[in-house]
């Protein structure tokens, strides 16, 4: 039984509220300068409360002014985040899925050092590794190209290890029952491993969408042609240099359109992302 004790109950309240409001009062300052007029914005102190001129700001931030330091329109960058974050995502899942797979179910020479050095890639991150991954993708002529964008980031050795250890938690009476049913690897890849991971799967995929749609220092390298800038540099390009005014407003409401699609996956995937992470019934 749980002792309530109401001062423990008060200080924990108010350490979640007070993390809340650190956490979402620079959201909420970057939403109420998204309604207001550039000149508004830079006065002292800045208005905090929400004004006239949501739907201008939004408007052009959507359709493109051209005087931001980019001609292309926050739709188009937005596609170009979306559709990297999705071949990132699928592509980790299904590599990750058929890795761990044969790690776990299939015999071959030298299976655990193969899996130690997936693993160890761990402690390699894509900073490190930053300068020869960019000389090969310039060499295979793939920059300013999706594939240039997700490729190189399209394997997870986290993932790897995850479904790993789930598919040794499966017992070996299903994969018995399974040859004696006379399903093939990947019959019983596809109807009995895949479906009993979706919730592993589920939990992934909003992580790994998250880190393909936040992506800025590969996608800053990769790209030179605005065609191709995800949102996330796109914001970056929006700040003027030197003495030229930044439109902040436009750049706020950029910024608030930018953080629509990863927290409506979140929203949407919440129930399976904790049954992922949390469940032990499996």
């Amino acid at each position: 039984m749980v002792d309530r004790n109401p001062w423990l109950t008060f200080i924990s309240h108010a350490v979640l509220i007070l993390g809340v409001a650190i956490v979402a009062f620079p959201l909420y300052l970057a939403l109420i300068a998204s309604t207001h007029t550039a000149d508004a914005i830079v006065q002292s102190p800045m208005p905090l409360l929400p004004g006239a001129h949501m739907w201008d700001n939004y408007k052009e931030a959507l359709l493109g002014s051209g005087k931001l330091g980019s001609n292309t329109n926050v739709v188009h960058m937005m596609w170009v985040s979306f559709v990297v974050a999705m071949v990132i995502t699928l592509g980790k899942i299904a590599i990750s899925l058929l890795s761990a797979f044969a790690i776990v179910y299939f015999r071959f020479p030298f299976k655990m050092l193969c899996f130690w050095a997936i693993f160890l890639t761990l402690m390699l991150p894509v900073e490190v590794r930053i300068l020869p991954t960019y000389k090969v993708v310039a060499d295979l002529g793939l920059l300013n190209s999706y594939a240039g964008l997700t490729l190189p980031l399209i394997a997870s050795a986290t993932a790897t290890f995850l479904f790993r250890q789930f598919f040794l938690t499966v017992p070996d009476e299903l994969v018995e029952a399974a040859r004696i049913d006379g399903a093939g690897a990947m019959r019983f890849f596809k109807d009995i491993l895949v479906p009993l991971s979706k919730t592993s799967i589920a939990a992934l995929f909003v992580i790994q969408f998250i880190y393909g749609w936040n992506q800025y220092l590969w996608p800053l390298l990769m790209t030179t042609s605005e065609d191709m800038y995800p949102v996330v540099i796109g914001i970056k390009r929006m700040l003027a240099g030197g003495e030229a005014a930044v439109d902040w407003n436009i750049v706020m409401a950029t910024a608030i359109l930018a953080m629509l699609p990863p927290t409506l996956v979140v929203i949407l995937m919440q129930k399976w992302f904790v049954k992922g992470l949390v469940d032990t019934e499996k």
